[in-house]
């Protein structure tokens, strides 16, 4: 069996980034770009003003003061989205707005809460320096400046700076299509009529969800029975997607057909079997490259050894520069004892830095892969650990 660490480093290189597609800003969010932006504009693109207030030249308010203010003559407007100002005219004020344009000649803007207004008249009574309150061309982007990073995520912020830029769409990596493929007599889709030992499919709806969480594009193949032959079929038809996710039929049960499978389809098995809890019987192969990974059919090792596994490889595959989750020292609320050997990933809800741990942490226990706040790693080799020893956890 390979170490978590050795086998997940492993699989990650087998993916590698899609290829480019443009598309439209909104369809972009949450991904990552592709190639560098450079900045198409200056921004702010004009001398702009910062307040409401009036436009003047700074030299000519030294010394002004609430006792001693300086007296302008007020002539003009200037009105975010309105006509170009007219010059500023000697020894006076001109009104300007928050993000209006400056007029020629001024350098500067007096906030309206320091000026004292008489008809077409302002005392200033407080003196501004020059580029007071005012916005430079250029200040924030020059055109031709890099502005965001090939590998940077496109939140809110991002896409409202693109759109700042005139630019209507961005270039992003392709969504990943991920099939999905459960193997099992037992299966049976959500309304089908039971039958005796037959259990809900549910598997395939829970990565399905954790491909869309990922970034990736779901395609739900349907179920096939524990047979050579629909298992070879449906596994040469789930290699049409760039990633193939196997559900079931990995272990070593006499009706596991999986690893037969993948031989029969053409797909080279790399390793399998991992040193973990849950999870053990994980297959990994490729058919040229395609990454295929076979999870186990119990629902805790499908949705832990999804995200170990698999979630990363989707997001370098989206371009995310920094695939695996963020991970934090958490303290356990209380102790516990188990069995050593295998590197643990025990589901836990967090409060602040204390970590509890579902008392039922078995691999068939789905209720177990509900509002989970992280997976606390516990090292193979620990058999008792006491409240409050410090593990790392992955935050979920």
């Amino acid at each position: 069996m390979k170490p978590v660490d050795e086998a997940a480093a492993e699989i990650l290189a087998a993916f590698a980034p899609q290829p480019e597609e443009r598309v439209p800003l909104l369809s972009a969010l949450g991904r990552h770009l592709a190639r560098d932006v450079v900045a198409q504009h200056d921004a702010p693109p004009f001398d702009n003003s910062a307040m409401d207030g009036y436009a003047v030249r700074a030299h000519e308010t030294v010394g002004a003061t609430a006792q001693t203010p300086i007296n302008l003559r007020v002539e003009g407007e200037s009105r975010a989205g309105g006509p170009t100002p007219a010059a500023l005219i000697a020894a006076g004020a001109q009104r300007i707005f928050t993000g209006a344009a400056m007029p020629a000649g001024a350098d500067a803007v007096v906030i309206q809460e320091d000026t004292r207004r008489v008809q077409d008249r302002i005392d200033v009574l407080e003196a501004i320096e020059v580029e007071g309150n005012v916005r430079k061309r250029g200040s924030d982007l020059r055109a031709g400046q890099p502005m965001l990073q090939r590998g940077a995520r496109l939140g809110a912020g991002e896409l409202g700076l693109l759109a700042s830029q005139d630019l209507a769409s961005a270039i992003v990596h392709r969504r990943p299509r991920v099939a999905i493929l459960s193997t099992g007599d037992e299966l049976r889709d959500i309304g089908e009529p039971e039958r005796p030992g037959s259990i809900v499919n549910s598997n395939a709806y829970m990565l399905a969800a954790q491909v869309l969480e990922a970034g990736g594009e779901p395609w739900v193949l349907p179920p096939v029975p524990d047979k050579l032959e629909p298992a070879t079929a449906a596994i040469r038809a789930g290699l049409r997607a760039d990633v193939v996710v196997l559900i079931g039929g990995v272990s070593v049960g006499e009706y596991d057909v999986v690893r037969d499978a993948l031989a029969a389809a053409g797909v080279t098995l790399d390793f399998w079997k991992i040193r973990m809890k849950p999870g053990k019987p994980v297959a990994f192969a490729r058919a040229g490259e395609v990454p295929v990974l076979g999870l186990p059919g119990n629902p805790v090792s499908a949705w832990v050894t999804f995200e170990l596994i698999v979630r990363p490889g989707l997001r370098r595959m989206l371009g995310d520069p920094h695939p695996q989750r963020a991970r934090t020292t958490v303290r356990l609320a209380s102790a516990i004892k188990r069995q050593p050997g295998r590197t643990e990933f025990a589901r836990a809800r967090l409060d602040g830095a204390v970590a509890y741990l579902f008392p039922r942490q078995g691999s068939g226990t789905i209720l177990s892969t509900a509002q989970v706040d992280a997976l606390v790693i516990i090292p193979a080799e620990s058999e008792q650990l006491p409240e409050g020893s410090e593990l790392s956890a992955i935050l979920l």
